[in-house]
């Protein structure tokens, strides 16, 4: 209707005369508009579906300032009709169909863009083809104050419902907005909520103080929607009567968007389930409430985790967690909660854990469950964790340490084999604690140049020489005395000291290798490279630049990689050995034959020696077809052979036979100091048998069948 909007803060709805007691609109003598044109006041008929008015009296002509009937019908009024006027006018039609009403409202009309405002009483109008129009009475012009009219304005166009319901009735009064909004016309209040407890708090807040604001869910004509409600009691300027004043905006995008940023706060966005976060909370929820029912808390990881994204990539290794979360879930009820630590690691808390043997079930189902063999993109997997758990007792004070001795028991685990779990005990705790005193001075013994190099003979079984050695690292402690590598070497891989401490023995080897070769000893030494060294950048960094120094002895200094090293990009790990060798350093795989199942590297990497590891020496003879598969390999591709971990003479023999060209362990000597590794070298090859009679077994010269 041009420009129509709603400038009074009320509407009225009352019932008319039903439509069906009206004239036929069939009859042939009808005429629906003929009483209409001798009234005085403005009347005309507004086809709503068209947006035209139908008829006009001469009143609404003026009104309307056009010169005749047939003029005003002409002309198109959807010209210039806001969205929300549409949407209004079609709402009245459907009120009109449904339940007859009539709506009497202050309106501002646009003819030939001017405004007029009136009080206008509309209802609902039958046309005669059946269809649904609308019958408009202007009762009177209004002149009005232009912030009234303003603000009336507003109330049609805001998309803020606005409603006044009688204190214990149906609503009074309700905007376009909440019109729009409410699936149909309400008896009272409470039918807007979609959870009736929102209501009732709401009304207590309201008997207490007289206004409330909330958020709740509301019923609306097409979803619940999420509105910032806000309640005021009043009075009805109509009657008097106690009513209630309510607001409410549309807030459901930005709730949405609130509970999606919980929801990823507290959710790993990998596998779903909760993250490390959220079990924070819960224990420290657990602690304030001190609770009186029995919790285990498992701290597990996947064994051997690193390997899988190394072979096969990190695609697959994010496979293996989500299948991993996935079983875990098919295994807990729904009082317990699954959380992940980080990367392959994961929390459990189990609730109502006080029965040991129940609990002891429960845990093997589920690594059993993971056992179970996996199969992505045709390639079989078998996986396996370990666990680590500890209980939380009734009104344990100390909830939240949960989480730190199931990890030390995890630890545990883990030492002990893997594939297991073990609860935590006092003892572990012991053992926690040194470890975590001993990292702290791992760091100070690093600044204060605490580690110093010992050396193993290499002794070579044909010249009957030792003709290389091995150097590995002691921690001189200044209250502890010596420190064996076995207490330290796990705590700085775990902690990546073993860069900073796998560098120290690198170029302190380098410099010894150069050493001994100004001073004319010709003999070898091999150096450890950890795989994090390996991988990292200045290792290239330190070979380069030993290897530019003039007084460098090429080909005299070896580096022992072992072979989960090795895993990964195979052409940028050759490349990287190629790039070794050739600033003049020899490669040796270290503990071969336990670590990596694809041997297609022995031809791609130029290798210089095997090292056969202690564990198939240890059970000769029963290993001999293994170690004589090794020996072949070895001799096909034109590589040493050493054999570690060699203790009696019959090892030595049986190595001999089988083709073993060098050997090393304590049968010969433990591992010396700098100081007395030149004349236990000059005793071994003079004798061919150990000197330290108190660090290795009865000194056994070699056989004669044994050298060649």
């Amino acid at each position: 209707m041009g420009e129509g909007k709603i400038t009074s803060a009320a509407r009225s709805e009352r019932s008319l005369i039903p439509l069906s007691n009206a004239p036929d609109p069939s009859g042939p003598e009808f005429d629906p508009f003929q009483a209409a044109r001798q009234l005085r006041t403005a009347v005309w008929i507004f086809d709503i579906d068209n947006s035209c008015i139908l008829h006009a009296n001469e009143s609404a002509c003026k009104l309307w300032q056009a010169d005749n009937e047939d003029l005003l019908c002409a002309r198109d009024l959807s010209e210039g009709m806001s969205s929300t006027v549409a949407a209004r006018l079609k709402q009245y039609q459907i009120d009109f169909e449904e339940r007859n009403s009539v709506f009497n409202e202050l309106w501002t009309l646009y003819p030939n863009g001017e405004p007029e405002t009136a009080m206008v009483v509309f209802s609902g109008f039958r046309l005669p083809d059946g269809r649904m129009a609308m019958r408009c009475e202007a009762t009177g012009s209004v002149d009005d104050l232009p912030e009234n009219l303003r603000s009336a304005e507003a109330l049609l166009h805001t998309d803020v419902m606005i409603m006044l319901f009688d204190l214990d009735g149906p609503a009074l009064y309700m905007n376009p907005a909440a019109r729009k909004a409410t699936p149909r016309s309400l008896d009272s209040f409470a039918e807007i909520f979609t959870d009736h407890a929102d209501f009732v708090a709401l009304e207590k807040m309201l008997e207490q103080h007289g206004e409330h604001r909330c958020v709740a869910l509301v019923e609306t004509a097409t979803e619940p929607h999420w509105y910032d409600i806000s309640a005021k009691r009043c009075s009805d300027a109509v009657t008097g009567s106690p009513a209630v004043l309510v607001t409410a905006i549309d807030v459901s995008e930005l709730k949405n968007a609130r509970d999606q940023a919980h929801y990823l706060a507290e959710r790993d966005q990998l596998t779903g389930c909760f993250n490390r976060s959220f079990v924070q909370s819960r224990l420290e929820a657990l602690e304030a409430k001190n609770t009186s029912t029995t919790y285990a808390l498992l701290y597990l990881d996947v064994d051997r985790f690193k390997q899988i994204n190394d072979r096969f990539g990190h695609e697959m290794g994010d496979a293996v967690l989500k299948e991993l979360v996935s079983r875990f879930d098919a295994e807990l009820s729904e009082d317990d909660t699954l959380a992940r630590m980080g990367g392959d690691e994961f929390v459990i808390l189990i609730k109502n854990a006080s029965q040991e043997s129940d609990l002891i079930e429960k845990i093997e189902r589920l690594r059993l469950a993971i056992n179970k063999p996996m199969v992505y993109d045709a390639i079989l997997l078998n996986v396996t964790i370990s666990i680590g758990v500890a209980l939380i007792e009734p009104n344990d004070q100390t909830v939240m340490d949960a989480i730190q001795r199931a990890d030390i028991a995890l630890y545990a685990s883990k030492q002990r084999g893997r594939n297991r779990f073990l609860f935590f005990d006092s003892e572990m705790g012991a053992e926690a604690s040194e470890r975590n005193q001993l990292e702290v001075e791992l760091m100070r013994a690093l600044e204060k140049r605490e580690f110093v190099l010992y050396f193993q003979p290499r002794y070579d079984l044909r010249s009957n020489q030792v003709v290389s050695a091995e150097a590995l690292v002691r921690w001189r402690h200044p209250v502890r005395g010596l420190v064996m590598p076995g207490k330290f070497i796990p705590i700085c891989e775990e902690t990546g000291i073993i860069e900073e401490l796998g560098q120290f023995v690198l170029e302190e080897g380098c410099n010894q290798a150069i050493e001994w070769h100004r001073r004319g000893l010709d003999i070898g030494l091999s150096i450890n490279v950890s795989p994090r060294q390996f991988s990292g950048d200045k290792l290239m960094e330190t070979l380069r630049a030993f290897s530019q120094r003039p007084d460098f002895p090429n080909g005299y200094v070896e580096l022992e990689i072992t072979e989960t090293a090795l895993i990964g990009d195979l052409e940028m790990i050759a490349q990287k050995l190629r790039a070794i060798t050739d600033l003049g350093f020899r490669i040796a795989i270290d503990d071969f034959g336990t670590g990596y199942s694809n041997l297609s590297y022995i031809t791609r990497f130029p290798l210089n020696c095997l090292k056969i590891d202690k564990s198939f020496v240890d059970q000769l003879p029963d290993t001999i077809p293994i170690i004589q598969l090794i020996l072949t390999m070895a001799a096909q591709i034109g590589v040493t052979t050493v054999a570690e971990g060699v203790e009696t003479a019959e090892q030595i023999e049986q190595l001999a036979v089988s083709g073993c060209e060098q050997v090393q362990g304590y049968y010969f000597t433990k591992p010396v100091p700098l100081e007395a590794f030149e004349e236990t070298t000059r005793r071994l090859n003079e004798n061919g048998f150990s000197i330290d009679a108190g660090d290795a077994p009865e000194a056994h010269r070699i056989p004669a069948r044994a050298t060649r």
